[in-house]
Protein backbone atom coordinates (compact mmCIF):
# COMPACT_ATOMS: atom_id res chain seq x y z
CA UNK A 1 0.00 0.00 0.00
CA UNK A 2 1.98 3.54 -1.47
CA UNK A 3 0.80 6.29 0.73
CA UNK A 4 1.39 10.04 -0.94
CA UNK A 5 1.69 12.63 1.76
CA UNK A 6 0.48 16.19 1.44
CA UNK A 7 0.92 19.48 3.25
CA UNK A 8 3.84 21.64 5.29
CA UNK A 9 7.18 21.14 4.85
CA UNK A 10 8.85 23.59 7.06
CA UNK A 11 12.23 24.43 8.99
CA UNK A 12 11.50 24.10 12.56
CA UNK A 13 12.74 27.13 14.97
CA UNK A 14 11.86 25.48 18.72
CA UNK A 15 12.87 27.11 21.96
CA UNK A 16 12.64 26.46 25.50
CA UNK A 17 10.91 28.99 28.19
CA UNK A 18 12.18 28.14 31.72
CA UNK A 19 9.04 29.68 33.33
CA UNK A 20 4.93 28.78 32.56
CA UNK A 21 2.69 30.97 30.39
CA UNK A 22 -0.23 30.53 32.18
CA UNK A 23 1.63 32.56 34.96
CA UNK A 24 2.26 35.55 32.55
CA UNK A 25 -1.50 35.59 30.90
CA UNK A 26 -3.10 38.11 33.02
CA UNK A 27 -7.26 37.21 32.15
CA UNK A 28 -8.02 40.82 32.25
CA UNK A 29 -5.71 41.52 30.30
CA UNK A 30 -5.49 39.07 27.35
CA UNK A 31 -6.63 41.83 24.81
CA UNK A 32 -3.36 43.65 24.78
CA UNK A 33 -0.67 41.29 25.65
CA UNK A 34 2.86 42.64 25.23
CA UNK A 35 5.00 39.86 26.19
CA UNK A 36 8.87 38.74 25.45
CA UNK A 37 9.94 34.82 26.77
CA UNK A 38 13.51 35.03 27.77
CA UNK A 39 14.17 31.32 26.21
CA UNK A 40 17.51 29.31 27.52
CA UNK A 41 17.40 27.36 24.40
CA UNK A 42 17.06 27.16 20.37
CA UNK A 43 17.75 24.43 18.12
CA UNK A 44 16.81 24.50 14.21
CA UNK A 45 15.15 21.66 13.13
CA UNK A 46 13.77 20.06 10.16
CA UNK A 47 9.68 19.80 10.54
CA UNK A 48 6.44 20.52 9.04
CA UNK A 49 3.16 18.10 9.17
CA UNK A 50 3.86 16.24 5.37
CA UNK A 51 7.66 15.95 5.86
CA UNK A 52 7.29 14.61 9.31
CA UNK A 53 4.69 11.97 8.90
CA UNK A 54 6.54 11.19 5.52
CA UNK A 55 9.61 10.85 7.74
CA UNK A 56 8.09 8.05 10.01
CA UNK A 57 6.55 6.28 7.12
CA UNK A 58 9.86 6.26 5.63
CA UNK A 59 11.65 4.74 9.14
CA UNK A 60 9.03 2.01 8.72
CA UNK A 61 9.99 1.03 5.35
CA UNK A 62 6.50 2.19 3.34
CA UNK A 63 8.80 4.54 1.16
CA UNK A 64 5.83 7.43 0.94
CA UNK A 65 5.35 10.01 -1.83
CA UNK A 66 6.07 13.20 -0.18
CA UNK A 67 3.73 15.95 -2.45
CA UNK A 68 4.39 19.35 -1.75
CA UNK A 69 6.50 22.99 -2.74
CA UNK A 70 9.68 24.22 -0.85
CA UNK A 71 12.29 26.51 -1.96
CA UNK A 72 16.04 26.43 -3.02
CA UNK A 73 17.05 26.27 0.19
CA UNK A 74 15.69 22.65 0.31
CA UNK A 75 18.60 20.90 -0.91
CA UNK A 76 19.89 19.13 2.49
CA UNK A 77 16.70 18.34 3.40
CA UNK A 78 15.33 16.59 0.48
CA UNK A 79 18.78 14.75 0.66
CA UNK A 80 18.03 13.66 4.45
CA UNK A 81 14.36 12.73 3.49
CA UNK A 82 16.01 10.71 0.67
CA UNK A 83 18.08 9.14 2.91
CA UNK A 84 15.23 7.98 5.26
CA UNK A 85 13.19 6.64 2.70
CA UNK A 86 10.99 9.18 1.15
CA UNK A 87 10.37 9.66 -2.04
CA UNK A 88 10.75 13.46 -2.84
CA UNK A 89 10.25 13.49 -6.52
CA UNK A 90 6.76 15.06 -6.77
CA UNK A 91 8.60 17.79 -4.38
CA UNK A 92 8.46 20.71 -6.69
CA UNK A 93 10.59 24.09 -6.09
CA UNK A 94 9.54 27.21 -6.01
CA UNK A 95 10.96 30.44 -7.59
CA UNK A 96 10.13 33.10 -5.54
CA UNK A 97 9.94 31.83 -1.91
CA UNK A 98 11.82 30.03 0.80
CA UNK A 99 10.77 26.99 2.21
CA UNK A 100 8.03 27.58 4.68
CA UNK A 101 9.30 28.24 8.63
CA UNK A 102 8.09 27.29 12.21
CA UNK A 103 9.05 29.30 15.03
CA UNK A 104 7.77 27.62 18.52
CA UNK A 105 8.35 28.08 22.09
CA UNK A 106 7.61 25.42 24.58
CA UNK A 107 7.32 26.13 28.68
CA UNK A 108 8.06 24.06 31.60
CA UNK A 109 4.90 22.54 31.14
CA UNK A 110 4.89 21.65 27.21
CA UNK A 111 2.73 24.14 26.27
CA UNK A 112 3.37 25.95 23.45
CA UNK A 113 3.26 29.48 21.13
CA UNK A 114 4.33 28.56 17.87
CA UNK A 115 3.98 31.34 14.35
CA UNK A 116 3.95 29.78 10.99
CA UNK A 117 4.97 31.62 7.63
CA UNK A 118 4.18 29.90 4.66
CA UNK A 119 6.69 30.84 2.45
CA UNK A 120 6.74 28.33 -0.82
CA UNK A 121 3.42 26.47 0.24
CA UNK A 122 1.34 29.16 -0.64
CA UNK A 123 1.54 27.39 -3.98
CA UNK A 124 0.12 24.28 -3.01
CA UNK A 125 -2.85 25.12 -4.41
CA UNK A 126 -1.23 24.29 -8.02
CA UNK A 127 -0.46 20.73 -6.71
CA UNK A 128 -1.91 18.25 -9.33
CA UNK A 129 -2.71 14.72 -7.54
CA UNK A 130 -3.38 13.02 -10.91
CA UNK A 131 -0.55 11.22 -11.10
CA UNK A 132 -1.31 9.39 -8.50
CA UNK A 133 -3.92 7.56 -9.42
CA UNK A 134 -2.73 4.07 -9.54
CA UNK A 135 0.01 4.86 -7.34
CA UNK A 136 -1.07 5.80 -4.08
CA UNK A 137 -3.82 4.04 -2.32
CA UNK A 138 -4.03 6.67 0.56
CA UNK A 139 -3.50 10.60 0.54
CA UNK A 140 -3.40 12.10 3.61
CA UNK A 141 -4.29 15.69 3.23
CA UNK A 142 -2.03 17.42 5.94
CA UNK A 143 -2.38 20.33 7.39
CA UNK A 144 -0.45 23.51 4.91
CA UNK A 145 -2.39 25.84 2.65
CA UNK A 146 -6.08 25.86 3.63
CA UNK A 147 -6.80 26.67 -0.14
CA UNK A 148 -4.60 23.82 -0.97
CA UNK A 149 -6.25 21.30 1.43
CA UNK A 150 -9.81 22.05 -0.47
CA UNK A 151 -8.07 21.56 -3.33
CA UNK A 152 -6.08 18.74 -2.73
CA UNK A 153 -9.35 17.17 -1.26
CA UNK A 154 -11.16 17.54 -3.72
CA UNK A 155 -8.86 16.17 -6.57
CA UNK A 156 -9.25 13.10 -4.75
CA UNK A 157 -12.75 12.64 -4.53
CA UNK A 158 -12.56 13.63 -7.99
CA UNK A 159 -9.68 11.35 -8.62
CA UNK A 160 -11.77 8.59 -6.31
CA UNK A 161 -8.34 8.44 -4.59
CA UNK A 162 -9.18 7.33 -1.20
CA UNK A 163 -7.90 10.03 1.52
CA UNK A 164 -7.33 10.95 5.39
CA UNK A 165 -8.01 14.40 6.32
CA UNK A 166 -5.51 15.86 9.10
CA UNK A 167 -6.74 19.64 9.05
CA UNK A 168 -4.71 19.59 12.85
CA UNK A 169 -3.18 23.17 13.32
CA UNK A 170 -5.09 24.88 10.61
CA UNK A 171 -8.66 24.62 12.38
CA UNK A 172 -8.00 28.31 14.09
CA UNK A 173 -8.58 29.55 10.62
CA UNK A 174 -10.85 27.30 8.61
CA UNK A 175 -14.53 27.91 8.63
CA UNK A 176 -17.36 24.84 9.15
CA UNK A 177 -18.33 24.83 5.70
CA UNK A 178 -14.36 24.03 4.47
CA UNK A 179 -14.04 21.97 7.60
CA UNK A 180 -17.13 20.15 6.44
CA UNK A 181 -15.67 20.09 2.83
CA UNK A 182 -12.33 18.67 4.38
CA UNK A 183 -13.74 15.57 6.33
CA UNK A 184 -16.39 14.39 4.77
CA UNK A 185 -15.55 11.48 3.00
CA UNK A 186 -12.55 10.89 4.33
CA UNK A 187 -11.23 7.57 5.30
CA UNK A 188 -9.82 8.64 8.50
CA UNK A 189 -9.89 12.31 10.37
CA UNK A 190 -6.90 12.57 13.08
CA UNK A 191 -7.42 14.73 15.74
CA UNK A 192 -5.95 15.35 18.92
CA UNK A 193 -9.14 15.79 21.72
CA UNK A 194 -9.32 19.75 21.44
CA UNK A 195 -9.10 19.46 17.76
CA UNK A 196 -11.70 17.01 17.64
CA UNK A 197 -14.31 19.45 20.06
CA UNK A 198 -13.47 22.50 17.71
CA UNK A 199 -14.28 20.24 14.88
CA UNK A 200 -17.51 19.36 16.20
CA UNK A 201 -18.28 23.10 17.55
CA UNK A 202 -17.36 24.59 13.84
CA UNK A 203 -19.17 22.32 11.77
CA UNK A 204 -22.34 22.04 13.92
CA UNK A 205 -22.27 18.16 14.06
CA UNK A 206 -22.74 16.36 16.67
CA UNK A 207 -19.49 13.54 17.83
CA UNK A 208 -21.89 10.90 16.55
CA UNK A 209 -22.55 12.59 12.97
CA UNK A 210 -18.60 12.93 12.64
CA UNK A 211 -18.47 9.50 12.74
CA UNK A 212 -20.85 9.44 10.38
CA UNK A 213 -19.04 11.38 7.85
CA UNK A 214 -15.88 9.45 7.76
CA UNK A 215 -14.63 5.93 7.45
CA UNK A 216 -12.43 5.80 11.20
CA UNK A 217 -12.10 8.92 13.39
CA UNK A 218 -8.98 8.36 15.14
CA UNK A 219 -8.50 10.95 18.19
CA UNK A 220 -5.60 11.02 20.23
CA UNK A 221 -6.00 11.90 23.90
CA UNK A 222 -2.55 12.77 25.30
CA UNK A 223 -1.46 10.75 28.57
CA UNK A 224 -4.47 8.95 28.17
CA UNK A 225 -3.93 7.35 24.88
CA UNK A 226 -6.03 7.02 21.77
CA UNK A 227 -9.54 6.37 20.51
CA UNK A 228 -10.78 5.01 17.23
CA UNK A 229 -14.46 5.68 16.62
CA UNK A 230 -16.55 3.72 13.50
CA UNK A 231 -20.09 3.92 13.04
CA UNK A 232 -22.13 1.22 14.51
CA UNK A 233 -19.06 -0.39 16.40
CA UNK A 234 -17.91 0.14 19.73
CA UNK A 235 -14.76 2.64 19.98
CA UNK A 236 -11.24 0.93 20.17
CA UNK A 237 -9.33 2.52 23.23
CA UNK A 238 -6.04 1.79 23.51
CA UNK A 239 -3.97 2.78 26.24
CA UNK A 240 -0.86 4.77 26.18
CA UNK A 241 2.80 3.78 26.80
CA UNK A 242 4.12 3.46 29.60
CA UNK A 243 7.60 5.08 31.58
CA UNK A 244 7.69 8.20 29.27
CA UNK A 245 10.31 10.35 29.39
CA UNK A 246 9.12 13.39 27.97
CA UNK A 247 11.69 15.94 25.93
CA UNK A 248 9.48 17.91 23.48
CA UNK A 249 6.29 17.41 21.81
CA UNK A 250 6.74 18.87 18.92
CA UNK A 251 5.68 16.39 15.82
CA UNK A 252 4.37 13.57 18.13
CA UNK A 253 1.19 13.75 16.73
CA UNK A 254 3.02 13.64 13.19
CA UNK A 255 4.94 10.58 14.63
CA UNK A 256 1.38 9.36 16.16
CA UNK A 257 0.16 9.01 12.12
CA UNK A 258 3.12 7.84 10.17
CA UNK A 259 3.13 4.87 12.87
CA UNK A 260 -0.92 4.04 12.77
CA UNK A 261 -0.59 4.47 8.73
CA UNK A 262 2.00 2.05 8.86
CA UNK A 263 0.11 -0.73 10.33
CA UNK A 264 -2.65 -0.08 8.11
CA UNK A 265 -0.78 -0.60 5.10
CA UNK A 266 0.66 -3.87 6.77
CA UNK A 267 -2.69 -4.47 6.82
CA UNK A 268 -3.13 -5.17 10.87
CA UNK A 269 -6.45 -4.44 12.34
CA UNK A 270 -7.03 -0.51 14.15
CA UNK A 271 -6.10 -1.55 17.79
CA UNK A 272 -2.47 -2.51 16.38
CA UNK A 273 -2.48 0.56 14.26
CA UNK A 274 -3.07 2.84 18.02
CA UNK A 275 -0.79 0.50 19.59
CA UNK A 276 2.10 1.73 16.84
CA UNK A 277 0.98 4.92 16.83
CA UNK A 278 1.56 5.38 20.27
CA UNK A 279 5.06 3.58 19.95
CA UNK A 280 6.10 5.77 17.32
CA UNK A 281 4.46 8.96 18.95
CA UNK A 282 6.71 8.46 22.02
CA UNK A 283 10.12 7.56 19.98
CA UNK A 284 9.45 11.85 18.93
CA UNK A 285 8.21 12.79 22.27
CA UNK A 286 11.13 11.71 23.58
CA UNK A 287 13.31 13.49 21.21
CA UNK A 288 14.19 17.14 20.32
CA UNK A 289 13.26 17.92 16.87
CA UNK A 290 9.85 16.10 15.08
CA UNK A 291 12.64 14.38 12.84
CA UNK A 292 15.73 13.33 15.02
CA UNK A 293 14.64 9.79 16.77
CA UNK A 294 15.40 6.50 15.33
CA UNK A 295 12.78 3.45 15.42
CA UNK A 296 15.04 0.31 16.11
CA UNK A 297 13.12 -2.53 15.98
CA UNK A 298 14.31 -4.22 19.27
CA UNK A 299 13.53 -1.49 21.20
CA UNK A 300 10.11 -0.83 19.84
CA UNK A 301 8.93 -4.32 20.61
CA UNK A 302 10.87 -4.40 24.32
CA UNK A 303 8.32 -1.37 24.57
CA UNK A 304 5.72 -2.84 22.98
CA UNK A 305 5.57 -6.02 25.57
CA UNK A 306 5.60 -3.67 28.72
CA UNK A 307 2.94 -1.48 27.61
CA UNK A 308 0.55 -3.82 25.70
CA UNK A 309 1.43 -7.22 26.09
CA UNK A 310 3.79 -10.30 23.93
CA UNK A 311 0.77 -11.26 21.34
CA UNK A 312 0.66 -7.82 20.30
CA UNK A 313 4.91 -7.10 19.87
CA UNK A 314 4.43 -10.76 17.61
CA UNK A 315 1.70 -8.85 15.28
CA UNK A 316 4.27 -6.32 15.40
CA UNK A 317 7.78 -8.21 14.82
CA UNK A 318 7.71 -9.41 11.46
CA UNK A 319 6.68 -5.62 9.75
CA UNK A 320 9.65 -4.08 12.39
CA UNK A 321 12.41 -6.27 11.19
Amino acid sequence: MRIAVTGSIATDNLMTFPGRFAEQLLADKLSKISLSFLVNGLEIRRGGVAANIAFGLGCLGLRPLLVGTVGDDFGDYRQWLDEHGVDTTLVRTSQRFHTARFVCTTDADLNQIASFYPGAMGEDASLDLSGLVGEAALVLIGAGDPAAMLSLTQQCRALQIPFAADTSQQLAILDGDQIRQLVGGARYLFSNEYEASLTEHKTGWTAEEVVAQVGTRVTTLGADGVRVDRQGEQPIVVGPVQDVNPVDPTGTGDAFRAGFLAAVAWGLGLERAAQLGNLVAIRALESTGPQEYALEPGDLLARCKASYGDAVADDLAGHLS
